[in-house]
């Protein structure tokens, strides 16, 4: 609880004590809803609001022309509150004084006038959260969004970088209320007021509906067919959700403002956006005519908390000899090429190898979108550049990965090797690089190696396939496997070590695999066999062919 606590005159009934509890949210106005009810010339239905975050009590004007008298002082928004101030609006006045200790509402100060004045209890902390699906008329939100567009002038590109988001929010919530209050719009009798203000508002300034997705740390994807079909995965698992936007219109504007502060657009000439949002979110955005369904958006978003080895031991990804043999490559500097299909997790095991690198490394990481999260110092980190509005300016990885070459990198961590670029990888790997990490599409490690094969080959170079396999050979150590099961759990299914070549045929010897459970096929790594002192400081147990391991 906050150390504040208000006490709350109206018109001619007793004071109130009110409590400050963190969190909370008190609107004030005229408003049958209102936690704090007022009366007077010029008061709003919903006039203002007192919120308490972590930095203390605030008062704020959201709609209405009569400001509040905050210490004698008209004022549009005060905080944070301290014990003395005093403020006033309408028929109203508060006292804000010391919670000693914290106080709950005297039953003597209620309040006895039943209909106008406010519950005797002490107000409950009042969140607002956008509902799940407001049955909201799309003739009634389109409406709203042009009367809060006229007010504020949004059709002006320039308004929209000048002011913050927060401030630009704030803007048309209050604008909404006003529309509200001065009956501009009708407002049907079985809708809530904050209900429709959250909803228009998130359409018109904000994401929409997928607001309250973004919000939810269970959510890993976002899947927008269409602005009547919002899809989510939580746990692995694809399910439909009863959230829409209002018309497609509304999706088109969403879109539009998530691709235009990152310098890109999306319209008929260009038809199809990858693009990053500040959280990390990486975005994929689709229109007709490409799309046929309508717009279509894909966001996957990657948790705040870094996940490492011992996490997906836990989450039943590995067993604890894989963990083990796993760190040892990336301590021995094994080039490790993890591969699996779409949504398997390649990202997050890449993430967690690169924890195990030591911080006396310096690290360049190659990605289209910035998705890795190393937590070491010497980072340095590179994204490719796509073409302008004019087409021009595109800066591919295959170039940034030859550029990587001269930035003295101690390891090279490319997101995910897609085209030419796999041939300057190789030749980063095979070149003193040894350490390396990178990510390929495949669905078995030695079609993994086949499609490198096939990438080397977009570089244009006109090599022979023998040449192209001694390259692979040579850089590659390890594949790791990742595979995505019906239940939604992502595991590693195979841990493979590439023992060069006979003939025309690249060699590889399965370390570890699942089935039903994870074990050790017996086989020891070459390199560990190998060299001045074979074996040593190795716990060769790691690779007994024990019975399955249970997944956790």
């Amino acid at each position: 609880m906050s150390e504040l606590e208000l006490v709350h005159r109206s018109g001619d009934h007793q004071p109130r004590v009110i409590a400050l509890h963190d969190g909370a949210r008190h609107s004030i106005g005229s408003g049958r809803r209102c936690d704090l009810r007022i009366s007077g010339a010029g008061i709003a239905r919903r006039h203002a609001e007192l919120r308490v975050d972590e930095y203390g009590a605030h008062i704020r004007l959201l709609a209405g022309r009569r400001e509040i008298v905050f210490n004698g002082e008209p004022v549009r928004q005060a905080g944070p509150l301290a014990a003395g101030d005093a403020l006033s609006l309408g028929d109203a006045r508060w006292q804000i004084r010391r919670v000693l200790p914290p106080q709950t509402l005297d039953a003597g100060d209620a309040d006895p006038t039943a209909g106008v004045a406010e519950p005797a209890a002490p107000i409950t902390p009042t969140i607002q959260r956008m509902p799940a699906a407001p049955r909201i008329s799309p003739d009634l939100v389109r409406r709203f969004q042009e009367c809060i567009s006229q007010r504020l002038d949004l059709y002006r590109r320039d308004i929209l970088q000048t002011l913050s988001p927060s401030r630009l929010r704030e803007e048309a919530t209050a604008t909404a209320w006003q529309l509200i209050e001065e009956g501009e719009l009708a407002m049907p009798a079985d809708l809530n007021e904050e209900t429709v203000v959250a909803a228009v508002v998130a359409e018109t300034v904000g994401l929409g509906p997928i607001e309250a997705l973004m919000d939810d740390p269970a959510v890993s994807e976002i899947m927008v067919n269409g602005h009547e079909r919002i899809y989510v995965e939580r746990g692995g698992q694809l399910e439909k959700t009863a959230l829409e936007f209002s018309s497609a219109a509304s999706l088109d504007s969403v879109l539009d403002r998530i691709v235009s502060p990152l310098g890109r657009r999306l319209d008929e000439g260009s038809p199809l956006v990858d693009a990053r949002l500040p959280d990390g979110s990486r975005v994929n955005a689709i229109i007709p005519p490409l799309a046929l369904n309508g717009a279509t958006l894909t966001i996957r978003r990657f948790g705040e908390e870094r996940i490492g080895l011992d996490d997906l031991i836990r989450f039943g990804g590995l067993d604890h000899a894989m963990a083990t043999f796993l760190r040892l490559c990336v301590h021995r500097r094994r080039n490790i090429l993890i591969a699996g299909g779409t949504g398997t997790g390649k990202t997050t095991v890449l993430n967690a190898l690169s924890e195990e690198i030591e911080e006396t490394e310096r690290i360049v990481t190659i990605e289209d979108s910035a998705e890795l999260r190393l937590q070491q110092d010497h980072v340095v980190a590179l994204e490719s550049r796509p073409p302008n509005i004019e087409g021009s300016g595109a800066i591919p990885i295959r170039d940034l990965v030859r550029n990587a070459l001269r930035m003295r990198p101690d390891r090279i961590l490319v997101g995910e090797c897609r085209g030419g670029e796999a041939l300057d990888m190789l030749q980063a790997m095979n070149t003193g690089h040894d350490g390396s990490l990178t990510t390929a599409h495949a669905n078995a490690p030695r079609d993994a190696l086949a499609r490198l094969e096939v990438m080397t080959l977009m570089a244009g170079m006109d090599l022979p396939a023998r040449a192209i396999r001694d390259q692979i050979a040579a850089a590659i150590d390890i594949v790791v496997q990742l595979t995505r099961f019906g239940d939604g759990a992502r595991r590693i299914t195979a841990i493979t070590e590439v023992a060069g070549m006979e003939g025309d045929r690249i060699l590889l010897t399965d370390l570890f695999h699942h089935d039903h459970g994870f074990r050790a096929t017996g086989q020891i790594p070459a390199f560990i066999q190998t060299g001045p002192s074979p074996g040593a400081d190795v716990d060769l147990s790691i690779f007994d062919t024990d019975a399955p391991t249970t997944m956790v």
